[in-house]
């Protein structure tokens, strides 16, 4: 198995889907994937102003916030209306509706997690203490926040762990006070 390292400051930004804010593709599956066709899609968005987000029609979607005093979603159904305001806490829903984002009090960034309905399923988490990694057949681990040991790679904070071919089970361990990893696991949808 083959890990790439990231660091999200080295990922140029590029434009939504829909055009209305920016980001930072971290990985896409498969590796030729647009934003129309993927399979799954990890990135970090930066979002500084109220915008809509991008429907994406037969995709669930996991948000993480890591940055900022969060948002609140609202779908023009009044079917989503929620408040992304706890750091690190996975939010998930469905990509088919058309999203409003509020910023609650400024500027933030998020994770944001997609993948294929009847394709993928994603599990995402957040570890504040040692932990095993279960397998997976791809994921990611981004150290939000502190730094964490990785098999013999040290994580520093807003770098990640990425792995495209199953992996067997790894342990992360905190190496600070207040560090927390986002692990991203990816695994084909047999149902």
């Amino acid at each position: 198995m083959t890990f790439e390292l990231i660091a999200l400051s080295e990922i140029a930004t590029v434009p939504w889907k829909n055009g209305a804010g920016l980001t930072r593709e971290l990985a896409i599956s498969p590796a030729d994937a647009s934003v129309d066709d993927f399979d799954w899609r990890i990135s970090v968005a930066a979002i500084e102003r109220d915008a809509p987000f991008s429907a994406f029609p037969g995709v669930d979607r996991c948000i993480v916030l890591l940055r900022g005093a969060g948002m609140r979603l609202r779908s023009v159904d009044g079917a989503i209306d929620r408040r992304l305001t706890q750091a690190y806490a996975p939010h998930r829903f469905s990509g088919d509706a058309a999203l409003q984002a509020s910023l609650i009090d400024g500027a933030c960034e998020d994770l944001n997690v997609m993948v294929r309905r009847g394709c993928c399923v994603a599990d995402v988490a957040t570890q504040s203490v040692s932990a095993d990694v279960a397998a997976a057949d791809a994921g990611l681990l981004l150290c939000a926040s502190g730094e964490w040991q990785v098999g013999d790679v040290a994580l520093k904070t807003l770098h990640a762990l990425l792995w495209r071919s199953g992996l067997p089970r790894l342990q992360a361990h905190p190496l600070r006070a207040a560090s927390a990893l986002i692990v991203v696991r990816l695994c084909q949808d047999h149902a």
